[in-house]
């Protein structure tokens, strides 16, 4: 049984981060599913996701050719 802290902290159970896979100092994410709490190992961001739309939704060849 897992209890809620008085700073709404809870310990994940080892046997619960050793079936996840998860180390210290890793992020997870929570997504509420009707009545239930899904936990899961937050995915690797690919560093281009990161700067998606960034320039905008133009073509390739005319943000290239403001480029220059």
């Amino acid at each position: 049984m897992t209890v809620l802290t008085q700073k709404s902290q809870v310990t994940i159970p080892k046997k619960i981060r050793e079936l996840a896979g998860l180390s210290p100092g890793e992020e997870i994410e929570f997504e509420a599913k009707g009545s239930y709490i899904v936990l899961r190992k937050k995915g690797k961001t690919i560093m281009i996701e990161k700067y998606r739309g960034i320039l905008g939704t133009g073509k390739t060849e005319n943000i290239m050719q403001e480029l220059r």
